[in-house]
């Protein structure tokens, strides 16, 4: 039940917590690298979950020992967003992550936003979500916020602080880096362990409820969100 009258964010993450991760993560950061500079390259970046696309491309670049002062960054940003349209229109979609898109309804019923908080652009965010059979216009895209130019996720979740101080918000995401990153601005954490890590992983975190899934636990996570009091005004 509702304890608090102020208006209720939802601030989802997407890879491993609506959608679950790809068979190949990182791999359209090393090549949308590549055609930036118009060579092939070692792949010498692993993939690190919870990074946004900016640091992760920061990280590819330091790497190889590029130049970070031209507008090298600003260029792979454009061949990732190609690479993920030709990924889509060749068939390439994501699977939900279970009980996700009706946990994303159920919010919905309660009078609750559902919005976005990832490291991926808000176009790779749409169609991540599209690809996985969400319906785009039920995420309030005025309320999400995305790390396409933030190398931190800090940077990411203290835009959002900013924008919802004194209502009720709460970071869902997959990783601790999700929760360093709510730690970091006072939001409180919700864990799912749809991603790349564990429920005991999670619990080692700072979230206020760990759910294994959306299914299973979508009351924990329900009555977790219901009893948070609304961030402190600005």
């Amino acid at each position: 039940m509702e304890r608090h009258t102020v208006p209720t964010t939802v601030l989802w993450d997407i890879d491993g917590t609506l959608v679950l991760n790809s068979a190949t993560p990182g791999n359209l950061y090393h090549l949308a690298l590549e055609r930036a500079v118009g060579r092939d390259l070692p792949h010498l970046v692993g993939h690190q979950h919870g990074r946004t696309d900016a640091g992760i491309l920061a990280d590819h670049v330091r790497a190889h020992e590029l130049d970070l002062s031209d507008d090298l960054l600003p260029r792979i940003s454009r061949h990732l967003r190609d690479l993920t349209d030709e990924r889509y229109r060749a068939g390439d979609r994501r699977t939900p992550a279970p009980g996700a898109r009706e946990l994303v309804a159920r919010f919905a019923t309660l009078g609750w936003r559902n919005g976005l908080l990832t490291g991926n652009s808000a176009h790779r965010a749409r169609v991540k979500l599209r690809g996985a059979g969400f319906d785009v216009d039920a995420f309030d895209w005025e309320h999400s916020y995305f790390g396409d130019e933030q190398v931190e996720r800090s940077g990411v979740t203290a835009l959002a602080a900013a924008a919802l101080a004194g209502t009720r918000a709460v970071i869902v995401g997959d990783t601790p880096r999700d929760g360093e990153a709510a730690d970091s601005v006072g939001i409180p954490f919700v864990a799912v362990a749809t991603g790349a890590y564990d429920v005991a992983a999670l619990r080692a975190t700072s979230a206020v409820a760990v759910a294994a899934d959306c299914v299973r636990d979508a009351g924990v996570v329900e009555d977790a969100i219901a009893g948070l009091p609304p961030l402190p005004a600005a």
